[in-house]
């Protein structure tokens, strides 16, 4: 997921609403082994309380003085802070790389209502970006890259696929809010088990769909969602957007084939399924029978996951995982 948590935002405005004057900084470049992301954020009032980590603890300190000085005069500033740097020594950040912040004042008329629109954006899984103006502060929101001029709508849309905040320049920062990238696994079988910690360790959220409740046991699974109704009740439930991997485990026409209808219809990066090719030829006829076109049966990964050479549960999983991250990254087939 992208690196900015958007719950900050809910802070801010509740500090906001409480009268407190607020900053914001966030690491808008990083070079070598910086301590946090592009798009880390840290919050700041008057009397020095915070929220966030920009360093993870490093230079917060500096900063959260420097911020003190930013709500004081209202002026954003650009701080820098390298191994080079006595200040950064001082402060603690001998890691080895650098880091850029933006530090800009928060006013409570214009940003909360951005702020806001934000957080809604996230809780509806639409991807939103916030994007700052380095020179005065100013912030607006971008969904798509027409909702930015030529200068910077390819940067958005870079910054969207990569799942990567980006500096444009020395003029704006786009720092992307991608929803969580949800895992549907459609089929609680022996693949399904090593694969789900995988998953979960790449903050995927996990959705297992079976109709079989001897396999979609919590003593199988933990604690990830699990949905024992069949496929076309639960995928509608639980939703497939462009941020949804499906994958079909089962070998179970009557299980396997009405999720790959439904991913199909959906705007779902990735629809994968277990089989050999002959399973797959077999599967198919039967989706062309079912009316599904050449064109969408084509986006169906199969054989499931990355040619390694995979043997076992845990390397198809494996195999699995990566491809569905090189799609994601653009470096596979959609």
């Amino acid at each position: 997921m992208s690196a900015a948590d958007p719950a900050i935002f809910a802070k801010a405005i509740q500090w906001l609403d409480d009268g407190r004057n607020v900053a914001l900084a966030t690491v808008i470049q990083t070079w070598g082994s910086a301590p946090q992301p592009m798009g880390s954020l840290l919050l700041i009032d008057e009397d020095g309380n915070f929220s966030g980590s920009v360093s993870g603890g490093c230079v917060e300190a500096e900063i959260i003085e420097q911020a003190r000085d930013v709500i004081a005069t209202g002026k954003p500033k650009l701080l820098e802070f390298g191994v080079e740097d006595e200040t950064a020594w001082k402060v603690g950040l001998a890691c080895g790389g650098s880091i850029r912040i933006f530090v800009e004042s928060l006013d409570p008329g214009s940003a909360k209502p951005v702020l806001r629109q934000l957080i809604d954006d996230a809780r509806a899984r639409r991807k939103v970006a916030l994007v700052t103006n380095l020179s005065n502060g100013t912030q607006r929101l971008a969904h798509l890259p027409s909702d930015l001029g030529p200068d910077l709508a390819s940067s958005l849309e870079d910054a969207f696929r990569r799942d990567k905040s980006t500096a444009v320049g020395d003029d704006s920062f786009i720092n992307v809010f991608n929803p969580t990238t949800r895992l549907i696994i459609v089929g609680a079988v022996h693949v399904a088990q090593p694969l789900v910690p995988m998953a979960r360790a790449l903050g995927y959220e996990v959705v297992i769909v079976d109709p079989r409740s001897a396999f979609a046991t919590e003593e199988r699974f933990g604690d990830v969602t699990i949905s024992r109704d069949w496929p076309d009740e639960a995928l509608p439930k639980n939703g497939v957007d462009e941020r949804t991997a499906l994958i079909a485990l089962t070998h179970d026409p009557r299980i396997d084939d009405p999720a790959l209808i439904y991913a199909l219809a959906s705007d779902a990066f990735y629809v994968g399924a277990l089989g050999s090719k002959l399973t797959h030829t077999k599967r198919v006829e039967r989706l062309m029978k079912a009316g599904i076109g050449s064109k969408a049966i084509d986006r169906i990964h199969a054989p499931i996951g990355l040619d390694i050479g995979a043997q076992g549960a845990a390397e198809i999983a494996l195999s699995i995982i990566g491809e569905i991250t090189a799609v994601q990254r653009g470096k596979g087939r959609k």
